[in-house]
């Protein structure tokens, strides 16, 4: 379905209500304390926040639009969202900043505002996404890596970790490298290739003494994709399944799911791309 099919579908197409302009947001959060990015019936989400600071900050009911979900206890350094407020707010990007933080937990900031296009949609205008999980090498975890890495102590086979890394590259079908979202059996979601198909551009492997970080840029991500990813390479880089194995569930339409699943800890979207 193309954006304009989907815009006229849910209504985006339409821009702000008369009486409204819209905002773009950069947010970033430690996911630590919270259930995740979506709005909760028993709050707890990233955007129940959002739109309550705003509320605190300005008396005005908003809905901050996010542009896509992250997992309970996933970080964010530039996750990107939109919202629209009345004209009648004449706040400079800088007193929106300063105003909507001051009501926000510490845990979560707001880094720069700016004014949108009517038409722009955070979610349905991003062409691609970068993650980044970091994995702590050493025996001792740091205090101040608690939930801010995966633990992974023992040798890892390096080469075979970057083989896998390379064969990430490229336009793959990830139905077994990520979840369900128990929307649908999962006999169903993997006869829908065009669903779970994604194209992996860059992948990137940086050590620092005991933290090895994995940065991922493709253009989407699905549910748990990237946590399943890693969870996948350091099975094999811990020797414990092959090079193979894991090509295979790029490659293999009778393979089985892996269900080595990273910990959400460790991993970070970086930046929404546009």
């Amino acid at each position: 379905m193309s954006r304009s099919d989907v815009e006229s579908r849910l209504g985006l197409n339409k821009g702000p209500a008369p009486g409204c302009r819209r905002l773009r947001l950069v947010v970033a959060y430690c996911g630590t304390p919270w259930k995740g990015w979506q709005s909760l019936a028993i709050h707890g989400g990233i955007q129940d926040e959002l739109n309550a600071a705003v509320f605190k900050a300005t008396r005005a009911k908003t809905v901050v639009h996010g542009s896509g979900r992250t997992d309970a206890g996933v970080h964010a350094l530039g996750q990107v969202a939109h919202m629209d407020v009345p004209v009648s707010l004449r706040m400079s990007d800088e007193s929106w900043v300063k105003s909507v933080n001051a009501c926000l937990p510490l845990t979560i900031r707001i880094m720069k505002v700016s004014s949108a296009e009517p038409t722009f949609h955070s979610r349905y205008d991003a062409i691609g996404k970068v993650y980044r999980y970091r994995i702590w090498r050493s025996e001792l975890l740091s205090p101040f890596e608690s939930d801010r890495a995966w633990q992974v102590h023992g040798p890892l086979d390096i080469e075979a970790l970057k083989t896998c890394l390379d064969s990430l590259v490229g336009t793959h079908n990830f139905v077994r490298l990520s979840a369900n979202r128990g929307d649908m059996p999962e006999t169903q979601r993997r006869l829908m290739t065009e669903k779970t198909t994604r194209t992996i551009h860059r992948v990137d492997m940086r050590e620092d003494g005991e933290l090895l970080e994995l940065e991922f840029e493709g253009d989407g991500f699905l549910y748990k994709m990237v946590r399943l990813i890693v969870g996948s390479l350091v099975q094999v880089a811990r020797g414990r399944a092959t090079v193979d194995w894991f090509k295979e569930l790029l490659t293999n339409d009778d393979a089985v799911q892996s269900n080595q699943m990273a910990p959400a800890g460790g991993l970070y979207l970086v930046r929404v791309l546009y």
